[in-house]
């Protein structure tokens, strides 16, 4: 089954938070307390997020954390890469792919195909839409390419 890490789920909770702070420093217990995420796990993907320019952070009794840049700029894709890492349904649509079968599979393109469906959408949904109520994200582009097609059986 796909599914993201229960770290990225975090982290897309503690970005979420940070991005409703409207650039407000807050310190990693003040996220903890907000996103009712573990304070020992909240330091540990402030770290993460903190090394790949996704969030800043400053020190001093005034320090904190707040987002690295608008909320309306970094993308889902962006959190799986720094979290997960690239997205890859499968070995071959990694990359650095070290699959002993690509030259002779059959299905490799198609998953490849499928792997580029994800990045897009993943690539389309950004911070503020992850920060707003399900009902009003934009679904438009998530679909667009997809045919349809009618399979009659029997007579």
């Amino acid at each position: 089954m796909l599914r993201i890490s229960r770290l990225t789920d975090y982290g897309t909770m503690i970005l979420v938070h940070l991005a409703g702070r409207g650039g407000k420093l807050c310190s990693a217990s003040d996220v903890a307390a907000g996103t009712h995420v573990a304070l020992p796990t909240v330091q540990k993907v402030l770290k993460l997020l903190t090394r790949s320019g996704l969030v800043v952070s400053a020190r001093g009794a005034e320090g904190g954390y707040c987002l690295g840049r608008p909320a309306t700029e970094i993308t889902a894709a962006n959190i799986l890469d720094v979290l997960d890492g690239p997205v890859a349904i499968t070995e071959c649509s990694h990359e650095d792919s070290q699959c002993e079968l690509e030259a002779l599979c059959q299905v490799g393109g198609a998953w490849q195909k499928i792997n580029r469906a994800i990045r897009s959408a993943l690539d389309d949904i950004s911070l503020a839409d992850l920060a707003r109520p399900a009902r009003e994200l934009p679904v438009a582009g998530l679909t667009q390419g997809i045919t349809r097609t009618l399979v009659r059986y029997g007579r």
